[in-house]
């Protein structure tokens, strides 16, 4: 018998976002953790407030509404705050009611940026992976390090000579002949993001206006512990590979760093072995002879790290293509790291999720 299409708009419901959302939602786990993280940072939060005037958005939403704009790939805060006043999964996520009502996109915004440039990030990022310490998911002596490209939020076309004349009108999307012209991190800026640089990753590739961003990952889950963005150059990544393992707790045992072949120049290796840590890169030993000899690559520990150094692609790759970091959405190194550093708490939920953890 056919059923007929009656529309009914108005109707009185006495039923909460909890009621839609399925025993078995991969969000269940994810918010059960993220939860347990945000609870022992109240100390810091309130650190960051007054104690009068008007109340701002919980903080705890504005990180969870951050990591939800991850997961589900939204482009913009005016797109997230459309999906919640519609979402049912987002405002259960959240912890609000259907009755609540959600935030303006510009106070989104607004409030969002007391947290930019504080340790709210990387206070987040810590204490979701204590949970994973506590399941004993991480690995105290062997990591990886690596970097990725991040194109900057900036036109080629605003890369002009520091010492030119200003522009002479031509609107906001002038036409600019590149023809005959050498452009160079020491000659030119972009007027902006002026912390971007024009960099490729190889001579068949394209130059872009970009950043690097860095990550450290524990063997054992591969799990990103550390992260950091600095500016691009053919040293960064070095550079900011010491500065993560400095930041490690450390066991009496030496550690080990994994690496690919960029890694393997002489003076970072023997910088590695005077902080007590033994250098698990891959050997370049094109055209010339590899810093990592065979005191190293004998043990079988390095085929090993050799075979698990190539899962902090994972990362990357999840994160450029569901979080959406290929292309930043933020100007300057110190938004572009909490960026960063948001983007491996959201994966290592997901991760530490297929893991186990979380479910109840």
């Amino acid at each position: 018998m056919r059923g007929y299409d009656s529309q009914t708009e108005a109707i009185f419901a006495y039923v909460t976002p909890e009621s839609f959302i399925p025993k078995t939602h991969p969000l269940r786990a994810i918010r059960t953790m993220a939860d347990e993280a945000l609870k022992g940072m109240d100390k810091l939060f309130d650190s960051m407030y007054a104690t009068t005037g008007r109340y701002s958005i919980p903080p705890e939403k504005l990180l969870k509404a951050q990591l939800l704009m991850i997961l589900y790939s939204i482009r913009s805060n005016r797109q997230l705050v459309e999906q919640i006043h519609y979402n049912f999964l987002f405002r259960w996520f959240l912890g609000m009611s259907l009755e609540e009502k959600v935030w303006d996109h510009s106070s989104f915004s607004t409030n969002q940026e007391r947290l930019i440039g504080s340790d709210v990030a990387s206070e987040f990022l810590s204490r979701v992976l204590a949970q994973a310490e506590r399941k004993h998911l991480l690995s105290r002596e062997h990591f990886t390090v690596d970097g990725t490209l991040i194109e900057a939020w900036a036109s080629i076309k605003s890369f002009k000579p520091k010492d030119g004349p200003p522009s002479a009108g031509g609107g906001k999307n002038e036409t600019v002949d590149f023809k005959g012209k050498k452009l160079k991190n020491d000659t030119h800026a972009s007027v902006t993001d002026p912390n971007a640089r024009l960099y490729r990753k190889g001579k068949t590739k394209e130059s872009k206006l970009c950043y690097q961003g860095h990550t450290l990952m524990e063997n054992r889950s591969g799990l990103i512990v550390k992260t950091q963005v600095t500016t691009a150059s053919g040293t960064s990544e070095r550079e900011a590979a010491k500065t993560m393992v400095k930041k490690l707790p450390r066991t009496t045992r030496r550690i080990t760093l994994g690496g690919d072949k960029g890694y393997d120049t002489a003076d970072f290796v023997k910088e590695l072995r005077s902080l007590k840590i033994t250098p698990h890169v891959a050997q370049n030993d094109t055209n010339r002879k590899s810093a990592t000899d065979g005191r190293t690559t004998k043990h079988p520990n390095y085929a090993v790290s050799q075979k698990i150094r190539k899962r902090i692609e994972e990362g990357f790759g999840w994160m450029k293509t569901i979080g959406r970091i290929r292309k930043t959405m933020y100007r300057g190194i110190e938004k572009i790291g909490w960026q960063l550093a948001l983007h491996a708490v959201a994966y290592n939920l997901v991760r530490m999720k297929n893991l186990g953890l979380g479910v109840t």
